[in-house]
């Protein structure tokens, strides 16, 4: 875009933003194709594992009728996930930071 056009609110943030990393001397590498596969596998493998501890827990939940029982299940089942998720998104930055 050359200095005499208008620019929009976001052309003017990213060109803040790219500012700033340069100062801070922060490098931004693409992402290979390789990198890419399996960061797609993750996120595949770790959607079944979310889907199936939701499909556990709903099963385990449906018949309970004491609240304490169930609010003590509903706090498993988000731990778990908030684990299963905070795993996902550890391995997706190591399979970034790898040299492929």
């Amino acid at each position: 875009m050359s200095d005499d056009q208008l620019k929009s609110a976001y052309d003017l943030a990213m060109e803040r933003f790219k500012k700033k990393d340069a100062e801070a001397g922060v490098v931004h590498q693409p992402v290979t194709d390789d990198q890419k596969a399996a960061i797609a596998e993750l996120r595949s493998q770790y959607q079944a594992k979310i889907a199936e501890l939701e499909i556990l827990h709903r099963g385990q939940t449906a018949g309970m009728m004491d609240p304490a029982e169930r609010e003590l299940a509903e706090a498993q089942y988000r731990q778990e996930r908030g684990r299963l998720e905070r795993e996902r998104d550890s391995k997706i930055e190591r399979a970034r930071a790898s040299a492929s």
